[in-house]
């Protein structure tokens, strides 16, 4: 799971909960639309937090930034169905957030999941968005060993979903390793976003990185200005993975050294440039 560098928000942002005619859902959001806005859309056990570090980088490049909580993901409510949290349910609501931010075509980036999502928003209304950014995310279904991990978890959901914090103890418990690293806030935030998950959109959402098809051909007929950017380790979508998609959708390609599957998180300073810069191309004054 991607884990923030730091959880309090930059003094330029502020966080609320977005009206749209889908609901509501908890943003944070920074900066003017000097140079344009941008949605950022979180992963798989995400939320909005994953994007903190990059809200006042990005604010300062004249561009306004609003990260989400999806449906029932952390500070969003979501119903205990799973046909609620389909991709092309999610993908409405991405629709639905852009005309609630009334900014005209806005820069999207899908993190991991949140670019499974995004495509799926691109694919059913291209007009709604400036350009698009998989951040961390591939053509299809993600590497076996991922998928392995990922219906175990699943299975667990569907088993002991009214019990999730017995689920995270069991987690935690399997890879020690994972947390030994973490500060006790950074701890009890990801536990407290855990137990604020619908468990319903764990497993539909789990089961779409199990089983999504390769969509590449059909997004590169999109004319839409695409980025591909990524950590150079990456475990879901093997970084060659990402190579080869890049060039089928013609799209610029950014490796952020030293990274891995969350560069968003890991070296925010990177990533806000490279983004910046994507979009200042994609959108020139």
């Amino acid at each position: 799971m991607s884990k923030p560098p730091r959880l309090t928000l930059p003094s330029v942002a502020r966080a609320y909960h977005l009206s749209t005619d889908r609901g509501p859902f908890a943003v944070h959001e920074a900066g003017e639309p000097v140079r344009g806005s941008a949605l950022l859309v979180p992963g798989f056990t995400g939320s909005k937090e994953d994007f903190i570090a990059l809200l006042e980088p990005l604010a300062a490049a004249g561009y306004r930034v609003v990260a989400v909580d999806g449906r029932g993901q952390y500070e969003t409510p979501g119903p205990r169905e799973e046909s609620a949290y389909g991709l092309e349910e999610l993908a409405r609501d991405v629709l639905a957030q852009v005309r609630a931010l009334d900014a005209g075509r806005v820069h999207l980036v899908g993190h991991s999941l949140g670019g499974l999502v995004s495509r799926a928003a691109v694919l059913r209304d291209a007009s709604s968005f400036a350009s698009l950014t998989l951040l961390s995310s591939g053509p299809a279904a993600i590497a076996e060993e991922q998928q392995a991990r990922t219906k175990l978890l699943v299975a667990a959901l569907e088993a002991m979903g009214d019990d999730m914090p017995g689920i995270w103890a069991a987690m935690r418990a399997a890879d020690p390793q994972d947390g030994a690293q973490d500060s006790r806030e950074l701890t009890d935030f990801l536990r407290r976003r855990w137990l604020a998950t619908v468990p319903e959109q764990l497993i539909a959402t789990g089961r779409a990185l199990i089983c999504e098809p390769d969509r590449v051909d059909e997004l590169g007929r999109v004319d839409l200005p695409k980025l591909v950017l990524s950590g150079a380790v990456d475990y879901a979508w093997p970084v060659p993975l990402m190579d080869a998609m890049a060039e089928r959708l013609g799209a610029r390609r950014v490796v952020v050294p030293g990274t891995e599957h969350s560069p968003n998180a890991e070296d925010p300073a990177t990533t806000a440039s490279a983004l910046a810069s994507f979009w200042h191309s994609a959108t020139p004054m």
